[in-house]
């Protein structure tokens, strides 16, 4: 946009990096089939997909802040449209993840139905399927749920502290979650490392592991978007009345507990009573 633009949206320049990130996921969705499937050269394309997947996200976020902070782009009605772009990325965010749950609800609601005979064979017509050892919901998993909700906590203290210009507390809020979002991972691998099935080991197991397991890399993919939040606050380029970045974070964040909150009533309670 140019200093005699007569109007308030953003025409983007040329970008390669679209292009690079469609690299990037087509090396990275590649090689992990090759590596899951066990055949050459898929430790080595996951690897490649990677690092192409990291530096794109470096890139491409690096030009949308100097877009916002730096050239004055991110006019009001710019910042509208980017609202309205997160809440249909939520949007389909909500859509994964049913897909997971109508995966688990399925299994579980017919474990018994007569039709399924092969199900019915491994179930043994209940659920839990007969032999599975599952996880207590009031141990580890409820230890989650608090730090997940403390979490949230701190990022809305954090949000409210921007908007009052109290850079402080922002900073310490955004710590504060990161660090309750790392030991949040941390707690998950360790169950996930004592868990006494594995996820080939059938339904309850593959079910299991693929919501938790998807909730898991989101809380990983939003822990990363608070870490630039964090880097951007020690460099001021937040203001109360201008940090959607700050915002979109947030919104996943919040996004994030709330899916939890359905994992943890729906799955390891219910699923595993």
């Amino acid at each position: 946009m140019t200093d005699t633009a007569k109007h308030p949206y953003h025409l983007v320049d040329p970008s390669p990096w679209p292009a690079l990130g469609a690299l990037a996921a087509l090396c990275l969705a590649g090689g992990l089939v090759l590596y899951m499937h066990e055949i050459a050269g898929g430790v080595a394309l996951t690897s490649i997909g990677g690092v192409l997947t990291l530096l794109t996200m470096v890139v491409w976020w690096r030009d949308v802040i100097r877009e916002a902070t730096y050239e004055g782009h991110h006019t009001p009605i710019v910042q509208l449209g980017m609202r309205y772009g997160m809440v249909l990325f939520i949007a389909s965010e909500v859509m994964f993840f049913v897909a997971w749950f109508w995966a688990f609800f399925d299994a579980s609601l017919f474990a018994g139905e007569a039709k399924l005979v092969d199900r019915v064979a491994f179930t043994g017509g209940e659920w839990p399927p007969q032999g599975v050892e599952v996880l207590d919901p009031f141990h580890l998993p409820l230890l989650n749920t608090i730090i997940l909700l403390t979490s949230g906590a701190t990022v809305t203290w954090a949000h409210h502290a921007l908007r009052e210009g109290n850079t402080g507390h922002v900073r310490l809020g955004l710590w504060l979650t990161v660090l309750l979002g790392a030991t949040f991972t941390g707690v998950q691998a360790y169950e996930y490392g004592h868990a006494a099935f594995g996820f080939t080991d059938g339904i309850y197991s593959s079910t299991f592991f693929m919501a938790t397991g998807f909730h898991g890399a989101h809380v990983l993919i939003g822990t990363v978007f608070l870490c630039v939040c964090l880097g951007r606050s020690y460099r001021d380029h937040f203001k109360p009345d201008h940090h959607f970045g700050f915002e979109a974070a947030a919104w996943y964040w919040h996004f994030v507990d709330v899916v939890w909150l359905f994992l943890f009533f729906c799955i390891y309670w219910w699923g595993g009573s």
